[in-house]
């Protein structure tokens, strides 16, 4: 006899189990993001794990800058003596000196502690407003939705260095200088770009029919949003977060390269730092240049490279399996069957 299992609702206190295990599938999205890392291969993967390792390094970089660093940010002299002037790299500056007779690599080394705080801040403000926003405008659409995708292609229309610049010149009335600053200029400039995406992602789910049957058995639009849409758009925002986070990077040094980023008296920066070194350069004194850019560059390819295979593996549609060759066992002795024509079968009769 046929049985059918029937879907039970799930209330708010049910944890729902995976068939025959016991186990919680709460974090099922989670479980599929690792089970697809783990089946990775070829290039896809060389990319994952390859900025998977430099954007380490350069987490771990800034956490510890200070048991890294020999010095502070700001430092310039020791035991009451200053250090050389432009010195060339030695025994006692590994990267050399500064104009300002700052040591290099300290200031590259808290340069990465900057480069993560600016950037962690700016990442999350802007996915949690864009993917807020998104979410509102997709589900409930109407005036709401039609003001909120004309500010947001206002803001997306313009070149994102200059949008930061001018919301950096609001936020320093405002707040003052600092990380906080750059982080919110930047901020602006993503939100957009969650939006867009959990829009036309929350525009598709509510239409599904497990949208329309919550609906349908009263579920308030808080329970709908938070319960069913957010976990079906919120697939694509790590591989736009990684992104963004070596992005982030660029435009808080192009702030800096420009003056306009974070003062040097508050924390060290890659941007000012190589805005300083430019006639260091021409000088032939490649060592205020060089660490700087360098610490950028790994940062920057770091973030894009793990974007990028996080890209490749996990969206569906650039996803590729492996497949195992198949082998069909060898017959060892071939009987041939032969069908009798009328004409034999009565000459054996």
């Amino acid at each position: 006899m046929a049985q059918t299992t029937l879907p039970v609702p799930l209330g708010p206190e049910i944890t729902p189990q995976a068939p025959g295990t016991g186990k919680s599938i709460r974090f099922g999205g989670l479980r599929r993001i690792v089970i697809a890392v783990r089946q990775a291969h070829g290039v896809p993967k060389f990319m994952l794990w390859t900025g998977a390792v430099l954007t380490l390094l350069f987490v771990l970089t800034a956490v510890f800058a200070p048991l890294i660093a020999p010095y502070s940010f700001d430092t310039y002299q020791s035991g009451g003596k200053n250090f050389p002037k432009q010195g060339a790299p030695d025994g006692d500056h590994w990267f050399g000196t500064t104009v300002q007779s700052l040591d290099v690599l300290s200031r590259t080394v808290y340069g990465a502690r900057t480069a993560l705080e600016v950037m962690v801040l700016a990442v999350v403000f802007s996915l949690i407003l864009g993917v807020l926003l998104g979410l509102l405008a997709g589900y409930f659409g109407g005036w709401l939705d039609r003001i909120l995708v004309l500010v947001m292609d206002a803001l997306f229309a313009f070149p994102y260095l200059l949008l930061a610049i001018v919301t950096g010149f609001v936020f320093s009335g405002i707040t003052g200088g600092g990380v906080v600053t750059a982080a919110l200029s930047i901020t602006v400039v993503y939100i957009p770009q969650y939006f867009r995406v959990v829009r036309a992602s929350a525009l598709s789910a509510r239409e599904a029919t497990f949208v329309e049957a919550a609906r349908a058995m009263g579920a308030k639009p808080s329970v709908v949003i938070r319960k069913y849409l957010f976990g079906n758009v919120i697939q694509s925002v790590p591989v736009i977060g990684t992104m963004n986070a070596a992005d982030a990077i660029g435009t808080l040094a192009g702030l800096g390269f420009l003056g306009l980023g974070i003062q040097p008296t508050d924390a060290a920066e890659w941007g000012y730092d190589l805005d300083r070194a430019i006639d260091d350069a021409s000088a032939g004194m490649w060592w205020t240049t060089v660490y700087p850019g360098v610490a950028m560059v790994i940062a920057i390819l770091g973030f894009t490279l793990l974007g990028e295979g996080l890209n490749d593996v996990l969206n569906p549609t650039m996803r590729r399996r492996r497949i195992t060759k198949v082998l069909l066992p060898q017959l060892n002795r071939r009987r041939v069957v032969t069908a009798e024509t009328a004409e034999e079968g009565e000459a054996a009769k």
